[in-house]
Order: C-alpha cells, then sequence, then structure tokens
C-alpha cells in the first residue's frame, strides 16, 4: 500500500513545485503591470507638478551610484537598501545617473554600442525604485569628466576622425556628436525593461529626464555655444573640415539651432510622457545683467551659462539648480554663507513665478565637511535653511518644487562618499528632519492621508 501512496502523491508534490515556480517566477511582472496602470506620470500645471490631480512637492535626494553598483552581485542589494531607507523617510524622487559612456562597466561601450549587462543593471534599478515606490530623475550626460561625460564623446569623434575640435565644448556643437548622442538617447528612450516589460518612455517610475549635470562651456563666456548649435565662430580650418564631412554647406546651415532646443526636441519627439530639464546649476550669464549680482561671485558669469535663457525652452518643463556655497565663496563665513542661499533660493523661486512660469527643483544642494570651520550641527541648520524656504514656497502655491540632497549612501560604501555625503541613520538628527520636511509638505498637498504618510507623520502633528 506505501508504493501506491507514494505513486498518489508524486504528482500532486509535482504539480504544487511546478505552480510555485510559475507563481514566483511572473508574479512580479503582473505586479509591475499592474503597477504600471495604477501609477500615474508626473505631470506640470504652471508652475507646480502635479500627479493624480494633487500637487506634488519633492522631498529627496541623490544616489548617482546605483546603476554602477546594480551590475555586480555582490553590491547590487545596496540599491534597494537604499531606495527602502529614502523612502522610510518619505523621500518621493532620486536623482541617479542613467549614463556611463567608456571606462570600466560602461553602459554606452563606443557610441552606439551598448553593454546589455549594465543595461540590466539600469533596469534593475528602475524596477526596484517601482517597488519601493520611488520615482526617478534620470541624468543622460555629465559636463564633468567623471563617468565619461561630454569629454568622452568628443574622444570618440576625435579617435574617428570627424571631430572638428579636442575641445570638450564642441559637444555642444560638432554635428558627429549630436549625432552620437541622439542615438544614446534613442537607444535609452525606447529600451524595453528587462525585468518590467516596460519601455522606459512608458514608465511613469522615471520622474523625468535631465539633459546634462551641470553643463558649462567656459570657452565661449556668451552662452552662445551652449544655446546655440554650431556657433558661426569656427576657423576657416573648421568650416572646410566641416564641409567635408557633411559633403554638402546647406547641412551645415541648416543644423544652426539652439543646441537645448535641439536635443530637447529630440527627446519629446521620442518621449512626450516624461517632464525634461536641462539640469543647470542656477548660475545667471551676462545676458541676465539684473541677476548677476545674486550669482554668487564674478566666475559664474563667466560660465557660458545662463540660467533664465536656457530655462527658457519650450520642451523644459521645470528648471533645476544647485546650492553649494561652501564651494562657490571664498573666505565667508558661515552666517554668510546662510543669508547667501536664501536670497539665491529666492531669486529662482521668483524667476519660476516670473519669467519662466515652470516650477524649479532644487536638484543638489550639499555642505561640505571639510570646511575649516566645520561643525556637524551646522549642516542641520543649513537643510533646515533650505527646507524652509520650498515649504514656505509651497504654502503660497509658488515655484519652489522640492529638494534633493546631495549624497545619500548606505554603510560600507566609504569609496563612494565625498565631502557631502551621509549615511542616513547615522546621524539622527537629520534623519528626522528629513523625515519632518516630508510630512510638512504632505500636509500641505493634502497626501497625508496616503498610506505611507500616514504611517510615517501620525505622530508628529
Amino acid at each position: 500500500m506505501a508504493p501506491a501512496r507514494n505513486g498518489a502523491v508524486l504528482p500532486i508534490l509535482g504539480f504544487l513545485i511546478c505552480a510555485a515556480f510559475i507563481y514566483f517566477s511572473f508574479r512580479d511582472l503582473w505586479l509591475y503591470h499592474k503597477a504600471k496602470t495604477e501609477l500615474g506620470f508626473v505631470k506640470r500645471n504652471g508652475t507646480q507638478f502635479v500627479v493624480d490631480g494633487k500637487a506634488l512637492y519633492v522631498n529627496g535626494w541623490n544616489s548617482y551610484w546605483f546603476m554602477d553598483h546594480a551590475v555586480n552581485e555582490h553590491s547590487r542589494y545596496r540599491v534597494s537598501e537604499m531606495l527602502e531607507a529614502g523612502a522610510k523617510m518619505g523621500l518621493t524622487v532620486c536623482r541617479t545617473w542613467a549614463f556611463n559612456d567608456g571606462g570600466y562597466n560602461a553602459l554606452q561601450i563606443s557610441p552606439g554600442h551598448f553593454d546589455e549587462r549594465v543595461f540590466q543593471a539600469l533596469d534593475h534599478v528602475i524596477a526596484e525604485a517601482r517597488k519601493h515606490d520611488v520615482r526617478l530623475l534620470l541624468s543622460l550626460v555629465n559636463n564633468l569628466q567623471a563617468y565619461g561625460g561630454k569629454s568622452q564623446y568628443v574622444k570618440w569623434a576625435w579617435q574617428e576622425g570627424v571631430g572638428l575640435s579636442s575641445s570638450n565644448d564642441s559637444f555642444f556643437f560638432d554635428p558627429s556628436i549630436r549625432k552620437y548622442f541622439k542615438n544614446y538617447l534613442t537607444a535609452l528612450l525606447t529600451r524595453k525593461n528587462s525585468v518590467t516589460g516596460i519601455e522606459y518612455r512608458n514608465d511613469p517610475t522615471i520622474f523625468a529626464w535631465e539633459l546634462i549635470n551641470e553643463p558649462r562651456c567656459s570657452s565661449d563666456v556668451s552662452g552662445d555655444t551652449l544655446q546655440v548649435s554650431p556657433p558661426f565662430h569656427f576657423s576657416l580650418l573648421n568650416r572646410f573640415r566641416l564641409f567635408l564631412i557633411q559633403q554638402n554647406i546647406n547641412t551645415f546651415l541648416a543644423e544652426s539651432q539652439e543646441w537645448i532646443d535641439e536635443m530637447t526636441g529630440f527627446i519629446k519627439s521620442i518621449d512626450d510622457k516624461h517632464l525634461l530639464t536641462v539640469g543647470l546649476e542656477g548660475f545667471y550669464g551676462p545676458k541676465s545683467p539684473k541677476r548677476l549680482t545674486v550669482n554668487p561671485e564674478q566666475w559664474p558669469s563667466e560660465l557660458g551659462t545662463d540660467f533664465v535663457r536656457n530655462s527658457n525652452s519650450s520642451n523644459i518643463d521645470f528648471a533645476s539648480v544647485h546650492i553649494y556655497p561652501d564651494h562657490w565663496f571664498h573666505d565667508q563665513s558661515f552666517e554668510d554663507k546662510l543669508k547667501f542661499v536664501v536670497k539665491w533660493m529666492q531669486s529662482h523661486v521668483e524667476d519660476g513665478m516670473k519669467e519662466l512660469k515652470k516650477p524649479v527643483l532644487f536638484t543638489e544642494f550639499g555642505l561640505s565637511n571639510l570646511n575649516k570651520d566645520y561643525e556637524p550641527s551646522q549642516r542641520e541648520r543649513f537643510y533646515r535653511i533650505i527646507f524652509d524656504v520650498v515649504y514656505k514656497s509651497a504654502k503660497r502655491r509658488k515655484s519652489g518644487a522640492g529638494t534633493l540632497v546631495w549624497q545619500l549612501f548606505m554603510e560600507g560604501m566609504e569609496g563612494f562618499n565625498d565631502e557631502f555625503g551621509i549615511v542616513p541613520h547615522e546621524q539622527d538628527s537629520m534623519y528626522r528632519l528629513m523625515i519632518e520636511q516630508s510630512c510638512r509638505l504632505g500636509r500641505v498637498t493634502g497626501r497625508l492621508k496616503e498610506h505611507k504618510l500616514k504611517k510615517l507623520c501620525s505622530h508628529r502633528h
């Protein structure tokens, strides 16, 4: 009789194992597609972000290292840990790199050629963000050399013999480089996530795209090279080289349109669902003379960038600003830096209301722990002043749309730390301050009734 019982049990056991396998294999995919219909895209209504009919003010952070850590199995868990930690503080948006051009763990190995392993790492980041109810602001290229940046594009063009100049600033006017960048944009925006099955351009987990991190073009202080592409001050040799490359001077004339308009228009032609920003630091240029006195010193007006002018494109949905007074000033006291922060933020909020009529998101801010007079309590005061400006703007329905602290990371990641980095749980006062800001903004928008904030903020009324 025993063999007969075993014979009856084995098929049932096999069925259960098979059913369990199917369930666990397809559960996440079902949840993601269910989430796809439930999660709304963040949109813009005048000077406010809105989602599902309600205003959204951002309390978030930067963790630029997500994709890099997701490539390797031994470090991938930190992405989930950081997203979970952010969610527990009520943080709603994380800004991270969606680029790595050339070099170690490169997403784009060479122009138009991608490492599928690294793309799958970015897929994982987006999927994990959705699991933790965090949206992503994805930056598309770096003005700086870290992770390749515009200098890598220039190097590629120069190596292939089609580059107009070896200057990094040719990124903004070289037609070959523009094609490289557009090819990358196409591959990224139309990427089908290997985890969720959703194309990036259709995924509301992505809060917005950032065209370039901290664009500068110091070789042309007028700002025309960044704004206009290509400029008409090439040398005769470069004009001739461009003619040979294009084989038709009419192409040269036809492509003389604004670089920002061209690139943002190209993105919008592929993806009209997501918000888009330039990625500016917020400095005013020589064509905004009334605002030059707001700059920290003289040098920012010579960087070839301008907050108002560069943010005015019809394809730009919101403006970005960074806040680093201890790096921008020389020999200013901490108290003076705090005064500057308020003036700096209020000026840009006013620009958002009157000039741009768009939200203004402070996408990076930090206070260095390497300052000679640094004390840990200074960071709390610095953060609180920044949070207060945004909170007051939110209460008055003005354009100050939120903040993203630079940067948060987890224990055991000291190699990715810089002078601004914070491990949230290691600094209790900062941890509580960020939660408090999440709750304050939740009250303003009426989102305190949402499950996550209701539980987090119930004892903070």
